[in-house]
């Protein structure tokens, strides 16, 4: 057997993983490339809410042609929700197990990059597989791939430390002895249906803003090198310019992962690259192809 075939997954996203090291500090300087100020936008288009139903039949289609090297990858999905779920219930976190596991939403775009990925090489007519997923480290846009990430994951700490607030205005300084105590407490008193009404206010605020800064961010970069501010401005002017369409679908995706964390989050499992697949054609459906 030749050395080019003896590789294993695990050998082979180490190397990747240090390649991506070497090639995220040479780009860092590349970050803000193509600042809002120095280069044309993206020109964007209008889309109805009947065409998210093309856009979702695309993704399932790419499921279908990738199926097997994507639910190895999604694997991972449920692990990490039941990963929450089990710190939220052994840390004395109890109020915080909804926000936690419903604010994993919002790094939802985040982790299907690597399918944006595999529906831009099929596109291109490729077979894609497992290994093309985090290909993109040593893309050009990788470091503000990585930044626009971190800002995520920022605001996903940003609203669980909302939550706990929201938690302790309502309730104050009270830890629930269990999960039947805790729930009688938030559906049968006053406390607990304000807390219900102003946390999902809140995190709604929180949606919306990461739904319009992301939508179509991270397959803009995988698609073009046009900078960290670019994308996010082009994100939001896709957003501005079809609200009721990008406000369906952050409706599709957040229904989705409800149904997908039913049971023990295995739904995921076809939930997540589904909806991420989906969103790359969102993203062709949104913005204007550069000519060739």
């Amino acid at each position: 057997m030749s050395d080019s075939t003896i590789g294993n997954p695990l050998s082979w996203s180490v190397d990747h993983a240090a390649a991506a090291g070497k090639h995220l500090g040479a780009a860092a300087a590349h970050i803000g490339h193509g600042d809002a100020g120095e280069v044309e936008l993206p020109r964007i288009r209008h889309m109805a809410v009947r065409d998210l139903r093309d856009v979702l039949r695309a993704g399932f289609e790419d499921f279908l042609a990738c199926r097997t090297d994507v639910i190895f990858l999604c694997l991972l999905y449920p692990v990490i929700g039941a990963l929450l779920a089990w710190v939220a219930l052994h840390n004395n976190l109890l109020p915080l197990l909804f926000p936690i596991t419903s604010g994993f939403a919002l790094l939802g775009p985040v982790a299907a990059v690597g399918l944006y990925e595999m529906s831009r090489r099929r596109e291109q007519g490729e077979d894609p597989d497992w290994s093309h997923a985090i290909s993109f480290t040593r893309s050009p846009s990788f470091a503000a791939i990585f930044a626009l990430g971190l800002m995520l994951g920022a605001l996903f700490i940003v609203w669980v430390l909302t939550a706990h607030g929201i938690y302790y205005a309502t309730f104050g300084d009270v830890h629930p002895a269990s999960i039947g105590d805790f729930v009688r407490d938030v559906f049968t008193t006053k406390a607990g249906w304000t807390m219900i009404v102003v946390g999902i206010g809140v995190g709604a605020l929180f949606a919306a803003l990461v739904l319009a800064c992301s939508v179509v961010s991270f397959p803009l970069l995988l698609d073009r090198d046009v900078g960290l501010p670019v994308a996010i401005i082009t994100s939001m002017r896709v957003t501005a310019a079809n609200p009721v369409p990008i406000a369906a679908w952050g409706l599709i995706v957040a229904a989705g992962l409800v149904l997908g964390s039913i049971p023990f989050f295995l739904g995921l499992i076809v939930v997540m690259p589904i909806l991420g697949h989906a969103t790359w054609h969102l993203y062709r459906r949104t913005v204007v192809a550069e000519p060739r």
